[in-house]
């Protein structure tokens, strides 16, 4: 469990007085909907329990000082000049969203910043989107401005695209602000609407991290992406006015799948079927059908391993030892692939005998030590912090 007062204590100690504010916003694990969000399609993420933390306090000038516990590193920049770090990707998730907000004309003053998180990074569990959602928030708070929480969102996801590089969806960012405890968030990434889904109190969500680092500002991911706007300009002409493949049915692609370059077909597949899947998943867990459900998260893992090439055998091991593990109903990767997380849906009156099952498997099987997290849907950014002194 974090612990606030340990933050308080290492904000005093290193910038010499008080926070006057501590704000926290979550990782996601996505049960659901890989790679479809920045195809205007459907996404089920649930936030986790787990979350990056800024304490803060505001300054009197136009600087911003950071620190981050993780990376022992400070930052310094001053708001009237920011410009993108060539040596640290870290910072250029703040400073993106300091630029972002004062690109929207709104009123910002210096403040230290002091960040530190329970969110493994790079395990495909949003680590970046959380940080992005927590520093957006902390501004807000220090600068009493009110943004809804598909606005700050939206900032975030435009720093992430603009600053730091990665042309990611908006699932990521959404699912940090948004989240609700005890549900998962069926989320229409075109209108960003959303609908809360129960968890059932019968299973857990576990995730295993494979221990393979990822870089999604890596060629790959913007590779798939632009694939993908491709696929939708080839096949505009026999559909007519489709916007993203959030538009395709596999009945089109059974018509017109010709017209895609090898390719491109299978990453169109991917999307398109995924989308259907995602739909299908909402509602079998809002039935309490955790058979069901199981069953598309393996449909949507091979989807992702065969067509959408994103998987790594590490991935896959985990999935194999999951199904057949005690208690697993499904299981598949998450997060943008080439190494990261799984998700695997396991029956709560199992799951330490899934846990032990898994942490010897995969030592097994790979020689890696792996410990298996158990997740509970947590809330969306949010103060839990404020002192008297504002």
């Amino acid at each position: 469990m974090f612990e606030l007062s340990t933050l308080y204590a290492a904000f005093e100690r290193y910038f010499g007085h008080p926070p006057t504010r501590i704000a926290r916003a979550p990782g996601r694990v996505n049960l659901i909907g890989e790679h479809t969000d920045y195809n205007d399609g459907f996404v089920f993420p649930m936030a986790l329990d787990r979350a990056t933390y800024v304490a803060a306090r505001p300054r009197a000038d136009r600087i911003v000082r950071v620190f981050s516990v993780k990376f022992r590193e400070e930052d310094q920049f001053n708001l009237d000049q920011i410009v993108r770090d060539e040596q640290r990707q870290w910072v250029n998730y703040i400073r993106g969203v300091a630029k972002g907000l004062l690109a929207r004309d709104l009123p910002l003053r210096g403040a230290d910043l002091l960040i530190d998180s329970d969110v493994p990074a790079g395990s495909g569990l949003s680590s970046s989107a959380a940080l992005e959602v927590a520093v957006g928030y902390t501004f807000q708070l220090l600068n009493n401005i009110n943004l809804l929480g598909e606005e700050l969102a939206l900032l975030a996801q435009g720093a992430e695209h603009s600053f730091v590089g990665v042309k990611c969806g908006i699932m990521d960012q959404l699912i940090a602000a948004l989240g609700e405890a005890g549900h998962a968030l069926l989320i229409d990434c075109r209108d960003l609407s959303y609908r809360p889904v129960p968890i059932p109190a019968h299973v857990r969500v576990v995730v295993c991290d494979s221990g393979v680092r990822h870089r999604l500002a890596g060629s790959e991911y913007n590779q798939r992406r632009a694939g993908c706007e491709e696929a939708v300009r080839l096949l505009k002409p026999v559909l007519g006015k489709i916007q993203a493949l959030r538009d395709v049915r596999l009945t089109d692609l059974a018509e017109y799948g010709h017209l895609l370059p090898p390719d491109l077909l299978p990453l169109a597949r991917h999307v398109v079927s995924e989308n259907e899947r995602t739909l299908a998943a909402a509602d079998a867990l809002a039935a309490g059908d955790v058979v069901k459900m199981g069953q598309l998260m393996v449909e949507s893992h091979h989807s992702l391993r065969d067509d959408y090439r994103v998987s790594v055998p590490e991935l896959d091991t985990l999935v194999e030892l999951a199904l057949a593990a005690p208690g697993c109903y499904g299981s598949r990767m998450t997060g943008g692939g080439f190494g990261g997380s799984t998700v695997s849906l396991v029956a709560a009156d199992r799951v330490d005998e899934f846990v032990a099952a898994m942490i010897a498997g995969y030592a097994i099987r790979t020689g890696r030590t792996m410990q298996p997290l158990v997740c509970t849907a947590g809330a969306g950014v949010s103060c839990v912090y404020a002192s008297e002194e504002e």
